[in-house]
């Protein structure tokens, strides 16, 4: 159990104190914050306070947060796309939909659960069971190439060479619009969105954050992008497209949903991934075409290009 220990400046006075706590702690959701709230979790001037309340400037805030909810992994027999394995580490074509790793909530039917099932049990990075060695994630909805790790050693030369650099993940991406330079960087750091917290946003504040972007093909009011992450921030392909003015199509969240390319979800596929083996330092490097629905949708953007 950690404390925190924060006073109410003027300037929040009259705050409601969710609010406060979520802007003062970007590393709590404000979820998670009105759970703690409830939970008695929260304390103003040493008095438990479990509901919302309007703050006073000069009270003080102890806000106790207790360990987060480890949820036990389960080795599952689900359909998995392994495009290389050896004894060290595995990589796999993951399919949109797919969650990669349980939490509260959602505690099976994930690509870890998935790899443990390949695994048999077995092999697992953590002793208990409950740290499987992704070395990086796909949102939900994004499809493409995923590394694990087979044991600690691996996964933490994986993890050296993600912070590096020495990882090249690349996407592609199809936008609204068409991008001016057609090929670029994004530099703009990447933080909690303070109007909604399930959010993330460019933010002065935020984490540094670079995306590298050129573009494969103009489709008239689209544009296919390959884009390659030299940082790995979260959902920051999706935040950094909608920042240039050029969102994701598909993206209900950060982007636009159009019913007229027949997508269910955002057109976001990790097509490329190149790094060097963790045990001998050879250079390995895999690609995955694009899923069926997402080529499905390009080809009906073509066509709409071409009758335009």
């Amino acid at each position: 159990m950690s404390q925190r220990h924060l006073p109410v400046p003027p300037t929040a006075d009259g705050q409601r104190l969710d609010s406060f706590l979520a802007a003062a702690l970007p590393e709590l959701s404000r979820a998670r914050v009105q759970r703690l709230i409830q939970a008695g979790d929260v304390q103003v001037d040493g008095r438990p306070c479990r509901r919302a309340t309007r703050l006073r400037a000069g009270e003080a805030i102890t806000l106790s947060i207790p360990p987060p909810q480890q949820v036990a992994l389960v080795a599952e027999e689900l359909p998995l796309a392994v495009v290389y394995e050896d004894d060290d580490l595995l990589v796999v074509d993951k399919p949109a939909g797919l969650v990669a790793h349980p939490a509260p909530g959602h505690p099976r039917g994930t690509l870890a659960n998935a790899v443990l099932g390949h695994w048999r049990g077995e092999r697992a990075v953590g002793s208990d069971g409950l740290r499987l060695g992704l070395v990086h994630r796909l949102d939900k909805d994004t499809s493409g190439l995923v590394v694990v790790a087979r044991h600690p050693a691996a996964q933490a030369d994986l993890v050296r060479q993600m912070q590096q650099g020495h990882v090249e993940k690349r996407y592609l991406a199809l936008v609204r619009g068409q991008p001016s330079p057609s090929a670029g960087v994004v530099d703009a750091p990447i933080g909690r969105d303070p109007r909604d917290r399930t959010r993330m946003a460019v933010r002065p504040q935020g984490r540094p954050a670079r995306t590298r972007y050129r573009t494969v093909e103009l489709l008239g009011r689209y544009a296919l992008l390959e884009l390659t992450l030299e940082t790995g921030r979260t959902h920051q392909i999706r935040v950094h497209c909608r920042a240039i003015g050029h969102p994701i199509v598909g993206d209900p969240v950060y982007g636009v949903v159009e019913q007229r390319l027949g997508l269910a979800r955002q057109f976001l596929h990790a097509a490329a991934l190149r790094f060097a083996h963790p045990r001998d330092g050879r250079p390995l490097a895999f690609t995955s075409a694009l899923p069926p629905d997402l080529a499905a949708a390009l080809a009906e953007a073509r066509r709409l290009a071409a009758a335009e």
